[in-house]
């Protein structure tokens, strides 16, 4: 009788370090690891960038990118760009994620960052919640940013990416402080939606833009989650969607 290997379960500890993932997987023959985040889901205007990133070398200082000064992130993208096995990046403008919803954009744009990696990989990391269809297997981690090297490099890489893209629309919308706030909801950018209404770049599907559209100010109350980190990173008041 043939009896199928089944290797022993790994166990990875969360205070085990930031490449505990990585190095327990690798160990099982899951490799290369990919991360996958990605930035923007709670603004109401700016696309939604995700990026998945492969790491080659250990880079020190990797965290959560809400966690670290953008001076920082900086620093952290050159490396990762520079040292880095592969990295690709997705960016979902606003049209699309109004036609096809907030969720499944979120989804697709993780699969097709995994694809764009150009390489096989063992296994996927993801922070937040699960994707199937994905090319390899792969585990959801909650704040996996801050427990997975390569998840946390794919915060950094998708954050400063669309931070870059959000100073641009400010360059051609100075009017709306793009630069400051990133799209989310904050006091400022609820003024400057009154004042000036709504542009392309803003997402019809949020019910903030819609009432603006319509001359109402929607203010909507909820618990707070991980996308309230990011908006006060941002300057936004928790809270608010």
């Amino acid at each position: 009788m043939t009896v199928a290997y089944r290797p022993r379960p790994s166990v990875v500890r969360r205070d085990s370090g930031l490449y505990g993932y990585e190095r327990a997987l690798t160990r099982r023959g899951f490799t290369p690891v990919a991360g996958v985040d990605e930035a923007g889901r709670g603004a109401c205007a700016g696309p939604l960038v995700v990026a998945a990133v492969v790491l080659g070398r250990e880079i020190d200082g990797l965290s959560d990118s809400k966690l670290l000064t953008p001076a920082r992130r900086e620093r952290l993208f050159d490396l990762i760009e520079a040292r880095a096995r592969a990295v690709s990046v997705v960016v979902i403008p606003p049209e699309e994620i109004d036609a096809r919803g907030l969720h499944r954009s979120n989804v697709d744009g993780m699969r097709r960052a995994v694809a764009g990696l150009g390489m096989d990989v063992g296994y996927v990391l993801i922070d937040g919640f699960p994707v199937p269809g994905l090319p390899a297997p792969s585990l959801a981690i909650w704040k996996g940013d801050q427990v997975a090297a390569c998840v946390a490099a794919a915060s950094i890489v998708a954050k400063v990416t669309r931070d870059q893209l959000m100073r641009s629309l400010d360059d051609a919308h100075p009017e709306y402080g793009f630069a400051v706030h990133k799209g989310y909801v904050t006091p400022g950018h609820r003024k400057a939606l009154a004042a000036h209404g709504p542009i392309s770049q803003h997402r019809f599907s949020f019910v903030n833009v819609t009432g603006t559209r319509m001359g109402v100010t929607v203010v909507v109350g909820r618990g707070l989650t991980g996308e309230d980190e990011e908006m006060r990173e941002n300057g936004a008041e928790a809270g608010v969607v």
